[in-house]
């Protein structure tokens, strides 16, 4: 195909790639940290309008913030890494047996996982959501889009929180932990009606709901497979 002029009519690729080198990478890192579009600028409106942020980038405009599975796992990354380098607590979600059972190998690795971890727990709170709020006309996978920009955030706090935590002793990665809630809360419950006192409520139970099934779920999941092994024995 001929084409005229700096990108092709038919795909809107450029003519001709530029030549990776410093200002390359320069003006990715510029593009991605930018407060007008990129990470910084999800996390900043996320931060400020969650609620209106994600209508609108459902109905409107899906060019300016980071995609939300690419978001939710970015940012479940970070909280790994810096539990890594500054050994804070196991995370957020942590589960203690003492005897060794498939279900304390599949929470090591939603804890060891974080970003996928979150993707299968945001599904369980999603379908909570759905049916908590069924009036509104948004579908399953609108609602999964949300807690993924949500559960994002909830990362970057966790990863605030322990940070700190590993920098001083001071053990307040619980106090993240209730702040995640809380603004995982304040956030789906502005995305329906953030006029109506009663969607925050039911944006609280929604969430709660849907940890206590997901945690139900993989238990359950665990005591099968170990059922199953052990009457083959």
């Amino acid at each position: 195909m001929e084409i005229s002029g700096n990108y092709c009519t038919n795909c809107g690729n450029a003519a001709e790639l530029r030549r990776i080198d410093g200002r390359y990478i320069a003006n990715e890192v510029t593009s991605v940290l930018n407060f007008d579009r990129g990470i910084l600028y999800t996390i900043k409106e996320l931060l400020i309008r969650p609620g209106v942020t994600v209508r609108k980038f459902i109905a409107e405009d899906r060019n300016r913030l980071v995609k939300p599975v690419l978001f939710i796992i970015i940012s479940s990354l970070v909280y790994s890494v810096l539990r890594g380098l500054l050994h804070f607590e196991e995370g957020y979600i942590h589960y203690e047996n003492p005897i060794d059972s498939t279900a304390t190998v599949m929470f090591e690795w939603i804890q060891n996982n974080y970003g996928y971890g979150n993707l299968i727990m945001g599904v369980f709170i999603a379908m909570w959501t759905k049916l908590l709020f069924k009036k509104y006309s948004y579908n399953f996978y609108e609602i999964l889009i949300l807690l993924c920009f949500v559960m994002g955030i909830g990362m970057i706090i966790l990863s605030a929180f322990g940070a700190f935590q590993g920098l001083t002793n001071l053990k307040v990665l619980q106090f993240g932990g209730m702040l995640f809630i809380v603004y995982s809360s304040w956030a789906i419950g502005q995305f329906f009606d953030g006029k109506k006192f009663a969607s925050y409520l039911k944006a609280f139970f929604a969430y709660v709901l849907g940890l206590i099934t997901f945690s139900v779920g993989v238990l359950l999941i665990g005591y099968l497979i170990d059922l199953i092994f052990k009457i083959g024995e």
